[in-house]
């Protein structure tokens, strides 16, 4: 899954590809939202752990990995 990460007052977002599934980061961002919980915690391809506050959070933008297209189409 290919997830950009929307921030509050910040022009850039992080972006990143997870093995996670929607449903999961869905759920994972959902109980952050409900549980009135400080960060949320998603983990990427490579291991790393990209936490972000809760309170900073503006959207959260999950899309299917799309393969990427080589030659050239008429």
């Amino acid at each position: 899954m290919d997830i950009k990460i929307g921030i509050i007052n910040s022009p850039r977002e992080i972006g990143f590809e997870t093995a996670q599934t929607a449903d999961e980061i869905e759920t994972i961002v959902s109980e952050a939202l409900t549980a009135q919980a400080t960060h949320i915690s998603l983990k990427d391809d490579k291991g790393r752990r990209i936490i972000v506050p809760v309170a900073s959070l503006a959207y959260v933008e999950v899309s299917a990995e799309e393969s990427r297209r080589v030659g050239f189409f008429a």
